[in-house]
């Protein structure tokens, strides 16, 4: 979903293959998602949903911010979480790095473009529906 900070933006759900950059919302405190082309309305990603990025994630340092460079993660892949959910006041959209990381959206170093890779079997109702054997379930990519 998108953030509480982002109530005063408009927004759209993510779709498998959403061509994606991090954006600072004007009317807003936090950063997220738009959409390539456009730039004033907020792509929401359901909780799971599993995103590439077109280069390594970078975003600001946990402190020091303008003064020390960015950090580096070191990967292209991320699943979006949402954490500190018993925190009102505080920014819940996160992503999830294949090493374990979690780094909070708002974050990321603006103008990162990544693409939607898969939505969470529960976006897709008639998905789930369907019977699929263990064996031939398709693995996630970010295992």
């Amino acid at each position: 979903m998108c953030d509480y900070s982002l109530q005063n933006v408009a927004t759209r759900p993510a779709q498998i293959e959403d061509k994606l950059v991090t954006t600072r919302f004007s009317n807003s405190i936090t950063r997220g998602f738009a959409a390539v082309g456009e730039p004033h309305v907020a792509v929401c990603l359901l909780p799971g949903t599993e995103i590439a990025f077109d280069n390594n994630v970078e975003c600001e340092p946990s402190f020091g911010i303008g003064i020390l460079p960015n950090k580096k993660i070191g990967h292209r892949l991320a699943r979006f979480r949402q954490i500190n959910m018993e925190s009102v006041l505080s920014h819940h959209d996160a992503l999830e790095f294949p090493n374990g990381q979690v780094v909070l959206l708002t974050r990321l170093i603006e103008g990162q473009r990544a693409t939607v890779l898969q939505l969470p079997a529960t976006a897709n109702p008639a998905v789930v529906k369907e019977a699929v054997r263990p064996e031939v379930r398709e693995r996630s990519r970010l295992t």
